[in-house]
């Protein structure tokens, strides 16, 4: 019978210093042939090429070898996220090049066989694999994480229950995931139905001080089932090491773009919840959490979201609009208009990235050519 983790346990890292509403983004990408567009296992090709350009941030593999990750170092603002995506994004696209390949966003391959993938050679992922069996290989999912710094270990947590009740937002506005395995799911966001597989999933428990935080770190290590931050797949979980909280609800969206100005509007809420103090997070908020949650993920800017605090329900479009006019004057001063604008005509339009690849897909009539088209509108020339 195998344990959940081999590795020593070891203690919950000291809350990190870090600049508050500093930001880092991740971004998962998909690597595809030329020929029928379908994955390609080149992760090992494409870090020794990258390895070779100078560059922001880090480009690292990820569960499967047909995936790669980058990330940017810290920024300041959606403007320096921007900044430092461009070049990784446009080093990609020309080692890309040299491999016969071609990168993407989008939260999942729109016909990729789960079976075909293999697991990156790398000691965790191979525990992974032992761990989760089957699971591991369709973890083949692509996301944007969003690192937000925080004052301190409780202004995280309480940093961390605000933007729950703006899960919602983030999958609707960044939800690139209709299709697997050649079918549409119905989903805006298909791939968050892949996260919610694995045990340690869904929400963060409530809990507002690091020192209450600490007790249920060491209560779960002594089960045995964890032994690092690493071991939650929660949908915002703290990272005590970056002293940020990490937001990981988002598809990766088809557009370096896209994901820049989704980390400007993360920005200003937080600013909001700092400067302003809103509103107080509580429990209750999460009884609302899972519908909210799967109304975003299956009917994107369409869906109905509850209020936690009231009980009212309402378009989520309705919802993100009102919040960012709300956010207006933080987004001005953090320099995030107009990525935020970007957003807003997205929302009024109805339009994210799971429509356009639906769009796409009713004009070509054939997913490998929307994927082609996706991997063109990622390098920008779509």
């Amino acid at each position: 019978m195998k344990s959940a983790h081999s590795e020593r346990v070891v203690g919950l890292e000291p809350f990190a210093h870090s600049e508050a509403l500093s930001l880092g983004v991740e971004l998962e990408l998909q690597l595809v042939n030329t020929h029928d567009y379908d994955l390609t296992p080149y992760a090992e090709d494409m870090l020794r090429l990258m390895a070779q350009t100078p560059l922001p941030g880090s480009v690292v593999p990820e569960m499967t070898s047909s995936m790669i990750e980058i990330s940017t170092g810290v920024c300041h603002s959606s403007r320096d996220v921007l900044a430092q995506l461009t070049p990784i994004r446009d080093a990609l696209v020309k080692n890309a090049d040299k491999l016969n390949i071609a990168v993407l966003g989008g939260g999942t391959h729109a016909f990729q066989q789960w079976h075909e993938q293999r697991i990156y050679d790398k000691p965790r992922f191979r525990q992974l694999s032992e761990l989760y069996g089957y699971l591991s290989k369709q973890f083949t999912i692509f996301g944007q994480h969003v690192h937000i710094g925080c004052p301190d270990a409780d202004a995280a947590l309480l940093m961390l229950h605000r933007m729950s009740r703006y899960i919602p937002h983030f999958i609707a506005l960044s939800a690139s995931s209709p299709y697997v395995q050649g079918q549409d799911t119905q989903f805006d966001s298909a791939r968050l139905n892949s996260v919610f597989a694995f045990p340690l999933s869904g929400r963060a428990p409530f809990a507002l001080t690091w020192k209450e935080f600490e007790a249920y770190f060491t209560r779960m290590t002594r089960t045995g089932v964890v032994s690092s931050m690493k071991d939650f797949y929660w949908d915002i979980r703290p990272k005590p090491e970056y002293g940020t909280i990490e937001i990981r609800v988002f598809d990766t969206p088809l557009t370096v773009e896209r994901a820049a100005a989704l980390a400007g509007y993360v920005q200003s809420l937080a600013a909001w919840f700092l400067q302003e103090q809103p509103f107080m997070p509580s429990e209750d908020d999460y009884l609302v959490y899972t519908y909210n949650r799967f109304q975003a993920c299956r009917f994107g800017l369409d869906a109905v979201y509850v209020d936690p605090a009231t009980g009212d329900h309402m378009s989520l479009r309705e919802h993100i609009l009102m919040t960012m006019t709300q956010l207006e004057w933080h987004a001005e001063a953090l320099d995030a208009t107009q990525g935020m604008a970007q957003l807003r005509s997205s929302v009024e339009a109805s339009q994210n990235d799971a429509r356009w690849l639906r769009e796409r897909q009713g004009r070509e009539r054939l997913l490998g050519e929307v994927v082609r088209q996706a991997a063109l509108r990622f390098r920008g020339a779509a």
